[in-house]
């Protein structure tokens, strides 16, 4: 990693979902040089408040909105209140698993639970040196991956006896998020929203189909406005969200535009392609709203890192980042969508193999986006990605809200 920075940060978020997989909240991942995480929020109420909301702002179904940020705190910013000056709302203090509920913690625990904090205790499995600090809690954290069904239903039974949110972490599968709901947990954390509900045999649908084409259409080199015209008019929502987008106040045009040529002309095959695929990503009624946003974010953060490296043809690095879980979107494997969506060999292979300078940057995205730092290159430029991870954020939240404007 480089660190010619000045005790450099890697941060991304993780979504926090309701029952309906709405997000309702991020846990902040972080790293920083020296691996005090506090040293993130130390420099003043200011910086911590830029911080939080860049990465919990965002477009909810038009609206933009704020949820809070669930931080870990180690036992020394326990102990020692060494806490962002923040709204409370804001945050959720989670204590983590390996900090022994002794008589400092439990003093520390409820000054902050009177001070109007909440507090979330993380990975956690019952025993009774807990009792207090559970009095304390507000949500509780179980570790599905680590202790399996069996063993959270246990856990489950013995959490009920005190009134506490509970938490699902680690979620893997659709079907382990359907048996933490029927045990009763409110809250869901994990990855299963970046796997395919699979169904044998399943095929894309027509309306899909046409917005693969024309996604493919915008790859060409040979694209011109009228044939990319003559593609989009067959779909009027496109149609209509196109023109709705390029007419919204983002793009300041002195006149209405009323033909789609002319809005292609306007805005150029880029960004025609950007919105295409947007537009083609949101039509997807049945999927939370979350997966559409991450996939953007990991595609324009591609994008970011491909155009500040100069590479060549960095507007396929956002496809590749798009693609690389619309098998999600689909509920299809990822290798029979890659037969069925017509795309360039170098985005085909980055996705499916990894291969080459688009593979190795959408791994290194990848990566980044779910804290797995240990994976990166030891040489990787720190902040840079982290740069483009933020910058990506704020595209992915001005995007979603210019659909609904």
């Amino acid at each position: 990693m480089d660190n010619s920075e000045n005790s450099q940060v890697l941060m991304a978020r993780q979504p926090i979902f309701d029952r309906n997989q709405k997000v309702v909240a991020y846990e902040l991942l972080y790293r920083t040089e020296d691996a005090q995480g506090h040293a993130l929020f130390s420099n003043s109420e200011a910086t911590s408040e830029v911080i939080l909301n860049a990465y919990t702002s965002i477009s909810d179904s038009g609206e933009l909105k704020r949820v809070p940020a669930f931080i870990n705190l180690t036992r020394d910013i326990l102990v020692e209140q060494q806490l962002p000056e923040v709204s409370k709302k804001h945050i959720v203090l989670e204590i983590l698993e390996d900090i022994e509920p002794d008589e400092d913690v439990i003093k520390a625990v409820t000054k902050l639970h009177a001070d109007g904090y909440r507090i979330a205790m993380d990975d956690f499995v019952y025993a009774p040196k807990y009792d207090a600090l559970l009095k304390l809690a507000h949500i509780v954290k179980v570790d599905v991956l680590e202790l399996g069904m069996e063993e959270v239903a246990k856990q489950v039974n013995e959490l009920k006896k005190h009134k506490v949110t509970l938490l699902a972490e680690k979620i893997e599968t659709h079907d382990q998020l359907e048996a933490c709901v029927d045990l009763g947990f409110k809250l869901f954390q994990g990855h299963f929203l970046s796997k395919p509900k699979v169904v044998k045999g399943k095929k894309i649908q027509g309306s899909q189909v046409a917005l693969m084409q024309l996604i493919q259409e915008l790859q060409s080199s040979q694209a011109t406005p009228e044939k990319l015209e003559e593609l989009i008019i067959r779909d009027p929502a496109l149609t209509y969200k196109l023109l709705r987008i390029v007419n919204s106040a983002g793009y300041s045009l002195v006149r209405q535009v009323e033909s789609v040529a002319e809005a292609i002309v306007l805005l150029g095959l880029e960004q025609v392609k950007k919105w295409a695929t947007l537009i083609a990503m949101s039509s997807n009624q049945d999927k939370p709203e979350e997966l559409s946003r991450s996939l953007l974010i990991r595609g324009r953060m591609c994008e970011e890192i491909a155009q500040a490296q100069k590479l060549s043809n960095y507007g396929s690095y956002f496809m590749a980042g798009m693609m690389s879980g619309l098998h999600a979107l689909l509920d299809i494997e990822r290798e029979s969508m890659l037969e069925q969506v017509p795309l360039g060999d170098d985005i085909k292979n980055a996705v499916s193999l990894g291969q080459g300078e688009m593979g190795q940057v959408l791994r290194n995205v990848v990566n980044y986006e779910n804290g797995d730092w240990d994976l990166l290159p030891s040489d990787l430029d720190g902040t840079l990605y982290e740069t483009a991870y933020k910058a990506s954020l704020e595209w992915t939240q001005e995007s979603m809200q210019a659909m609904y404007d």
